[in-house]
């Protein structure tokens, strides 16, 4: 069976491709960590193998160079690493404490997979953001089905042979295709759903779920504050605010979408700011369009939605500190600071996804908590200072689905240990590590009985007076049991079995 659809539209035949895959989920379920981890093994080595095309095709599509989707390919390798050294670990039947109520009895939890896992991936990182959720659904043990974004079409077309050839059983299955081939992919009775993008689609995407009762992870950025605290080392915070915001042309969920700068610090930190983004991108002086180190937005639409931003804030009396220059041919935007933003702005209201930003100047941190919290939950949040009663501050204050001080986009992909993911409209569920792999599993508990503690029939009707008495005392009793005495009990009883059985 071939592990590559081509359907614009088809969704008979994507029913039809679903339904294959699906009839091999109980035995891929019942794979040893061993096979999942040679599967995981198999598709990092077969993706490493086309880099030179990977190169290419991201060149075309967002110019960018081939350190830059070294850094990518370093992170989904480092994760696949990761699930090799754990997984074992992971799928593991794990001893779940005793209660009172289920002394005597063998209480475990086993991961065990949920059967065909979707993954949407976005545009702006498709193989790191297409695989590293079908590594941890192979992790699992799940089918998987992979609909990569129809706007990358170059990376589409390689990811679709990079799994064709990693998977010619068909365990894993790419399907190409825009917006019918994902509906008729949403329309299957899928059991979880990866997506990352935004808001609009993750709608979509969690009420085909309900339809199904499909648990889901989504993924789905938005505007990502910044704070610039008055005790923020001021050089240090622009320079590495610049490379967060302009790495990938600005093209990142965690990027920092807008500042809240100190009011004593703006003047200097704008200006330091302008000069670290020339210091990277135009170190010669021939200008950023003429650096080929400077990305370009992914397509025509996305690149006038951006130039819209800019003319909307220009015409609504915005001060440039910099930039604001585009050019169709190439799909080029300058990077571009802008000053005195409003919230009628449409730049201040939707996520940028360019290189834009915009600054906010504040007297009282107070002002920046209460605006924050009058908007959805951001993916990530920065906070540059070194008082630390601030910092804890901005800590406590907010909420976001991470948190980096005094650094910004260093936080996804870079720590297996760390859950990454957002909160509400900002994203559902947590990716990475261990994390990725629970989303693709069932947490079944499973209780066994032991052996029978004085008469089992007590707590069966008709109710004794004794048992009665029980249930009185443990709900009058002040406070729980110490977990110490429940112990104590739990490994008197299981000795006690111990010689029972030697008897």
């Amino acid at each position: 069976m071939s592990s590559v659809i081509e359907m614009r539209g088809a969704a008979s035949g994507i029913r039809e491709q679903f339904d294959q895959i699906a009839a091999l989920a109980p035995a891929i379920a019942q794979t040893a960590a061993a096979e999942r981890i040679a599967r995981i093994r198999r598709l990092m080595k077969v993706t490493l193998a086309h880099r030179a095309e990977i190169y290419e095709a991201v060149k075309q599509e967002r110019g960018l160079t081939p350190p830059d989707v070294d850094g990518e390919l370093v992170m989904l390798k480092f994760e696949a690493d990761f699930i090799a050294k754990h997984l074992e670990t992971w799928m593991s039947p794990k001893p779940a404490e005793p209660s009172l109520m289920t002394l005597g009895k063998k209480c475990y939890l086993r991961y065990e997979a949920k059967g065909m896992v979707l993954v949407l991936p976005s545009w702006n990182a498709p193989y790191v953001i297409g695989f590293l959720p079908v590594f941890g659904a192979i992790a699992a043990g799940n089918a998987v089905i992979v609909k990569p974004s129809e706007l990358s079409p170059q990376s589409s077309a390689l990811v679709a042979k990079i799994v064709a050839e990693a998977f010619p059983n068909g365990e894993v299955c790419c399907i190409e295709g825009g917006a019918e081939a994902a509906q008729a992919l949403l329309a299957c009775p899928f059991h979880h759903i990866f997506y990352i993008g935004n808001n609009t689609v993750g709608r979509i995407v969690m009420k085909a779920a309900a339809d199904h009762f499909a648990s889901v992870t989504l993924e789905m950025g938005g505007k990502n504050p910044s704070i610039i605290t008055p005790s923020a080392d001021v050089d240090e915070a622009a320079m590495k605010t610049a490379w967060g915001r302009m790495c990938n042309a600005g093209q990142a969920c965690i990027a920092p979408d807008y500042l809240f700068v100190h009011e004593s610090l703006l003047p200097r930190f704008t200006e330091a700011l302008v000069r670290e983004i020339t210091t990277m991108y135009n170190p010669d002086g021939k200008g950023f369009e003429n650096n080929p180190e400077f990305p370009r937005i992914i397509n025509g639409r996305h690149y006038e939605r951006i130039k819209g931003l800019i003319e909307d804030a220009r015409a609504k009396g915005a001060r440039f500190a910099m930039g604001g220059d585009t050019r169709a041919e190439d799909r080029y935007i300058s990077p571009t600071v802008i000053l005195d933003v409003g919230d009628d702005m449409k730049l201040m209201r939707e996520e940028i996804f360019g290189p834009v930003i915009a600054i906010k100047s504040y007297r009282n941190r107070e002002d920046v908590t209460r605006y924050i919290a009058a908007r959805d939950k951001p993916l990530a949040l920065y906070v540059f200072g070194k008082d630390r009663k601030d910092i804890d501050y901005f800590i406590d204050h907010t909420t976001s689905g991470s948190l980096v001080v005094n650094h910004n986009v260093i936080q996804s992909g870079t720590n297996p240990h760390l859950p990454f993911g957002g909160v509400n409209a900002s994203g559902i569920g947590r990716m990475v590590g261990f994390n990725t792999f629970a989303e693709c599993s069932n947490a079944r508990a499973i209780v066994e009985e032991g052996p029978p503690l004085g008469d089992p029939r007590m707590m069966f009707p008709p109710l004794s007076d004794k048992y009665k008495k029980q249930l009185q005392s443990l709900l009058d009793r002040e406070g729980p049991i110490p977990d110490i005495v429940v112990k104590g009990i739990s490994a008197m009883i299981k000795l006690g079995s111990v010689f029972s059985r030697k008897q």
